[in-house]
């Protein structure tokens, strides 16, 4: 009995920590509404980021890696039919 208890301890856990990581979801539109992805980057670029990674992420977002144009290293989730952050972490 103990071990069951814990083991449907450590899988709600598991759930919860996974929930809480979770990418946000940036759209539900079709990727024929989508800016596409280089036209978006160079946008990016143009407005001084520096992107070490750009990448689809399966919650309809365009997501980087990278740099602010202050230099902080950024990690940011990007609505691709608006462009609009809908995340962002700075370390």
């Amino acid at each position: 009995m103990k071990s069951t208890s814990i083991a449907l301890f450590a899988a709600a856990l598991s759930l919860t920590a996974a929930t809480a990581f979770a990418d946000p979801t940036c759209t539900t539109e079709p990727k024929s509404a989508w800016q596409d992805q280089e036209v978006f980057k160079q946008s990016l670029l143009d407005q001084g980021y520096k992107i070490k990674k750009f990448k689809e992420t399966d919650t309809g977002c365009y997501e980087i890696y990278g740099w602010n144009n202050q230099g902080q290293k950024v990690e940011i989730y990007f609505n691709p039919v608006n462009g609009e952050a809908v995340k962002t972490e700075i370390d």
